[in-house]
């Protein structure tokens, strides 16, 4: 089933601009990062499955791109277009080859499989 997204006529017009262009600079830097690398992962501060997902890849020696938004007071209005741009309600956001693969367990279960290196 797909995600459910409220449709534009159930918007009204007045604020359509407004949630059209809410925080499209985090969303095109997270974009830009995507098209131009293998492997990305979008965190924060203070969040252990950040790390354990960068960890993940060191471990596995695959090279990576991190961005890092914020802690868990700080930078939420950046994550939540994140959020709302992918559909993903939690951090890390593990992006493979352009696509959202999900989380930190979902990138070690891809690294056990051996799934991942033959994504490169």
């Amino acid at each position: 089933m797909p995600r459910q997204i409220l449709p534009e006529a159930q918007i009204h017009p007045a604020v359509r601009e407004k949630i059209a262009n809410y925080r499209t600079d985090v969303v095109k830097e997270v974009q830009m990062a995507v098209a131009t690398n293998a492997i990305v992962v979008v965190g924060m501060r203070q969040n252990p499955h950040p790390k354990r997902a960068r960890k993940a890849l060191d471990a596995a020696d695959l090279a990576y791109q991190y961005l890092e938004y914020g802690s868990y007071l700080g930078e939420w209005r950046r994550r939540l277009a994140l959020k709302m741009w992918t559909g993903w309600p939690t951090f890390p956001m593990v992006f493979v080859k352009g696509v959202l693969i999900g989380g930190a367990d979902d990138l070690a279960r891809l690294i056990e499989s051996g799934a991942l290196a033959r994504k490169r």
